[in-house]
């Protein structure tokens, strides 16, 4: 996924309170994240026609895609699942990352689905182990997908509460070894690390010291919340300024970097508005500058 730091840019994951902001705003985005699952009705393995795209969802990706690029983050492959590889959904990503023209498709380096018989979705993306098996079940998957798709793909680490006993690898280690025998690049949440850093008891530039960098295609910042002892990822409004260092700490390491994504939950519209998200936007552009200059 290797690029010029002049082709980085600044994008934000689409809500549905973004519609119209997107409409007005578009001069100050590069690109547009876009979940693709909100703009289809999936009903599930061994369905005739599975999937159905919803008209209000391709009507504002149609008024979007001729402004602005737009790269998918996907949340229904579940490809961490044990018993579950779902090449129709990949096949349907395809077609939609070929409808819109997409520099790159994204998911999450968990699972959410169990396939043992009747099939369950927790709902949530539920992290795994970092253990060498995990590596050798998933390479091959991502070869599948980086094939069907034809072009970068990318897994976000995850945020996790909990953690595994003994684990063979660190997940620094885990990530490297695993972008690097698989090909794929890593989408680096870097509010994800700083949760698992506040709730872990670890030191999160440390962490990204430990990570090969030059592996992150695309970096995601957001803001949390503080719930029952926890520090949560909850996409709360403003992005955490603990995230803005870690970001100024990470960017000039990132060779290959294409975008910095911002991402907040839509029922915290109401703390941001407009003005709010050209704010965290000029942020990010701010410390994009600041790392080409390091």
């Amino acid at each position: 996924m290797a690029s010029s730091w002049s082709e980085c840019g600044v994008g934000v994951l689409f809500n549905p309170a973004l519609a119209d902001f997107i409409a007005d705003h578009a001069q100050h985005l590069d690109y547009v994240a876009v979940i693709p699952d909100r703009f289809w009705i999936d009903r599930g393995l061994g369905t005739d026609p599975r999937f159905e795209d919803t008209s209000a969802g391709e009507a504002l990706l149609a008024q979007a895609a001729p402004r602005l690029p737009i790269v998918m983050h996907g949340i229904g492959l579940s490809i961490c699942s044990a018993d579950v590889f779902d090449r129709e959904y990949l096949i349907q990503l395809e077609r939609w990352r070929a409808r819109y023209d997409c520099q790159w498709v994204s998911e999450h380096l968990s699972f959410s689905r169990i396939g043992a018989g009747h099939e369950t979705n927790a709902g949530i993306a539920l992290p795994v182990p970092f253990d060498r098996s995990i590596i050798d079940m998933l390479r091959p998957r991502i070869e599948t997908a980086r094939s069907i798709l034809g072009c970068p793909f990318l897994l976000e680490n995850n945020v996790s509460y909990f953690t595994f006993p003994d684990e063979d690898l660190t997940e620094p280690q885990f990530l490297n070894e695993l972008t690097r025998s698989s090909g794929c690049s890593l989408l680096l949440d870097l509010h994800n690390v700083y949760t698992n850093s506040r709730n872990h008891g670890f030191d999160a530039r440390v962490f990204l010291s430990e990570l090969d960098l030059s592996r992150v295609g695309e970096i995601h910042v957001a803001g949390g919340s503080e719930m029952m002892g926890f520090y949560t990822d909850s996409h709360t409004g403003a992005v955490n300024e603990a995230v803005w260092e870690l970001l100024s700490f990470a960017a000039p390491r990132c060779a290959n970097l294409r975008g910095v994504t911002f991402e907040f939950h839509e029922s915290t519209w109401p703390m941001l508005r407009g003005e709010g998200v050209l704010a965290q936007l000029e942020r990010a552009r701010s410390a994009l500058a600041a790392a080409r200059v390091a």
